[in-house]
């Protein structure tokens, strides 16, 4: 999985190609970050990349021109290597929601340029010549993109075969089956007076499969009451599942 990520502070993103589960992905070849400074597109001395919002108001607006022609070098990169370029996104409050099934949409194309957001806005010019789709981590503010990139690439790694331990680990996470994930339990067996439920101890596999399946719905109905909702109209819910949810 190929990632390039426009921006103006790329020396934020070594916590993601450097340590973890992401940067062992990055030194295996299973993903690959490159960053891409707008300013070192820009043909004037002071290297300008944003200006002063017609029609007043607070704050600077990110320029058209700079972020354009850094995508123009992104894409030349990719016709050299022989990469097929994929979406373009942008990272800004009024784009969509992120979720774990944008994440897979983003595994399956193979590469993503993330456009970080600075400043104000963006210059509405670029995002209708160049931008795909736009991608918000929340109804909240954050200074840039950088984060919310960091974090998507993050979960879409998760989910590139090889990269994690356990392949287990990414079928069982929350969201993946549609639901939260159940509880979970380490040593000691008893802490502070709590003890590890006694199914876990016991070793019978059909057993335990079934609790987590029902802690599992019982969390997403007190906590997402929502995604219970979401995966009844898709399907992922059984019988079995119905009944249970009927008796809490």
């Amino acid at each position: 999985m190929r990632f390039d990520v426009v921006t103006l502070f790329p020396e934020m993103f070594p916590a993601l190609t450097q340590w973890g589960i992401t940067g062992r992905a990055c030194e295996q070849g299973l993903a690959s970050v490159n960053l891409w400074n707008p300013r070192d597109y820009c043909s004037d001395p002071r290297k300008t990349v944003d200006d002063r919002a017609y029609g007043g108001g607070p704050g600077m607006v990110m320029m058209a021109k700079p972020l354009e022609d850094t995508i123009s070098a992104v894409k030349a990169a990719h016709q050299a290597q022989n990469v097929a370029t994929g979406p373009i996104c942008l990272l800004a409050p009024q784009g969509e929601v992120f979720s774990q099934k944008i994440a897979t949409d983003i595994l399956n194309y193979g590469n993503l340029t993330f456009i970080c957001g600075r400043y104000e806005a963006v210059d509405q010019r670029f995002i209708d010549r160049n931008v795909d789709l736009q991608l918000s981590m929340g109804d909240f503010v954050v200074s840039g993109g950088e984060l919310p990139a960091m974090t998507m690439m993050d979960a879409v790694i998760r989910l590139i075969p090889g990269a994690l331990g356990d392949g287990e680990s990414a079928v069982q996470d929350s969201f993946i089956n549609g639901l939260l994930d159940y509880p979970h339990y380490t040593r000691p067996e008893i802490y502070e007076n709590l003890s590890v439920p006694d199914v876990l101890l016991g070793g019978h596999h059909a057993k335990i499969a079934d609790w987590r399946r029902q802690k599992s719905l019982e969390l997403t109905l007190r906590l997402r009451p929502d995604l219970i909702k979401s995966a009844r109209a898709n399907g992922l819910l059984s019988k079995e599942d119905e009944q249970f949810l009927r008796t809490l």
